[in-house]
């Protein structure tokens, strides 16, 4: 089977299943990407690069479309000059919904069948987008959002079938598209997240340091010390051995949709009341979903100059290698994960393969994981005095909470287990390709 894989990151969601298919002879593997870090073995990889960027007098409603236009057309460009200069004609074609990549593609390759993997639809109102007061929308918000389903509804009227990882993400598509969706997610890797009893937090720097001490510390953006905000650093040497008191937060960025707000002003509570705790923060201080501040501030600086919070308790880890992130959750007493009602993060689902003791948001996404007080616990999203009170029972409880460590990873072992869901992945791939219509094999 030929397959080709279209995202704009590189692997993404596709890394276990592009791997697994390229070590079988009998499959040949492309995938086109924007992203030039990082190869697979086997997996042949070609670049695209989008020519022009949204044009200003684009009309702010239509601008994610135009954008995921770009990328259609540049990845549609790469993969005509494959079919004419290597004869490559896919069997299928796996696309990344959202961005564009794949929307041309069904035109150029009209013998191939056409997945899309589906992570979202947007809605004005009921989800992510109305859910903090603090920040209502309005008519003209809401009509925006409307509109940024337009690429997205191209390629589920054209696809063959859809993946979507959560049943929560499925619900948010229009009901009479769903029966075109299988729900399917990308799996955890419980082999590598599981629990390590007794594990210690240390690390030492990634590479060699100057012999300057302050080199220990990157700046992650350099800050300058003003009046508004208080500079922070990436710890990239760690010693946290002997602790056993530490609250733990994993995101792509320092964020609202992920509670990032919340998480820091409930941890300056459990922090003033608890000397010996100690908090790990892994992730970059950006905005990966929602707005910027208007002022250009990060989240994480606003955080660290609003909050009083003991700087030497706070190690902010910036990215790390996955054996660090296992680590990471290994070692927490506490996991805080916070959600938006949106899509559901990896980090959620890594860190119960690994036994944490999970405190997450009462919202759909976390809801439809986790039983509170069975494989986890649930608090309300904006209280952030419950939070702290909730923080501070499970690090006193920690002799208690060995069953929950261990439904937590069970959950995950048996509804997002890699080694089930990765070849039931492939089944469904040779399924679409030689089998019956895909929308019969919906959940």
């Amino acid at each position: 089977m030929r397959i080709l894989f279209l995202h704009r990151n590189f692997p993404a969601q596709f890394r276990h299943l592009a791997l697994v298919l390229a070590q079988d002879p009998a499959h040949q593997v492309v995938f086109i990407t924007a992203r030039p870090e990082g190869q697979l073995p086997g997996v042949h990889k070609y670049l695209y690069q989008v020519n022009r960027s949204v044009s200003p007098q684009t009309h702010r409603y239509v601008r994610p479309l135009e954008e995921a236009v770009g990328d259609g057309q540049a990845a549609w460009r790469v993969a005509r000059h494959l079919k004419i200069q290597q004869g490559f004609e896919p069997d299928l074609i796996y696309s990344h919904v959202g961005w564009g990549p794949g929307l041309f593609l069904r035109d150029l390759f009209p013998k191939a069948r056409y997945l899309g993997f589906f992570e979202w639809y947007y809605h004005a109102r009921g989800t992510d987008a109305d859910f903090d007061p603090a920040d209502p929308i309005d008519e003209d918000g809401a009509a925006r959002i409307h509109v940024k389903n337009a690429s997205i509804l191209l390629e589920l009227a054209h696809c063959d079938g859809g993946v979507v990882p959560t049943n929560w993400q499925k619900q948010q598509f229009p009901p009479e598209f769903q029966p075109k969706l299988r729900v399917l997610h990308d799996g955890i890797d419980t082999d590598f997240f599981q629990p390590q009893p007794g594990q210690d937090l240390a690390w030492t720097p990634l590479a060699p340091l100057p012999p300057d001490p302050q080199a220990a510390w990157r700046a992650a953006p350099p800050l300058t010390p003003t009046a508004d905000h208080m500079p922070y650093f990436w710890d990239q040497a760690l010693d946290l051995r002997g602790q056993r008191e530490i609250v733990t937060y994993v995101g792509r960025g320092m964020e609202p949709y992920r509670g990032f707000p919340q998480f820091m002003a409930a941890i300056a509570l459990v922090l003033r009341r608890r000397p010996t705790c100690q908090v790990v923060i892994v992730g970059e201080d950006r905005v990966a979903y929602g707005q910027q501040l208007p002022d250009g501030k990060s989240h994480g600086q606003e955080c660290l100059s609003r909050l009083d919070l003991p700087r030497s308790r706070i190690h902010f880890t910036g990215r790390i290698p996955y054996d660090r992130l296992r680590q990471v959750y290994q070692a927490s007493a506490v996991h805080v994960y916070l959600t938006r009602p949106f899509v559901l993060s990896w980090s959620l689902l890594e860190s119960m393969a690994c036994g944490a003791v999970v405190l997450g948001s009462r919202t759909p996404p976390v809801e439809e994981v986790i039983t509170d007080g069975f494989n986890g616990f649930l608090v309300d999203f904006f209280d952030v005095e419950a939070i702290a009170a909730q923080i501070e029972t499970l690090l006193d409880r920690q002799q208690d909470l060995g069953s929950v460590r261990a439904q937590a990873r069970q959950t995950v072992v048996d509804r997002y287990n890699l080694a089930q869901l990765l070849p039931e992945h492939c089944r469904f791939l040779q399924t679409l390709v030689t089998g019956p219509d895909p929308q019969g094999q919906a959940t």
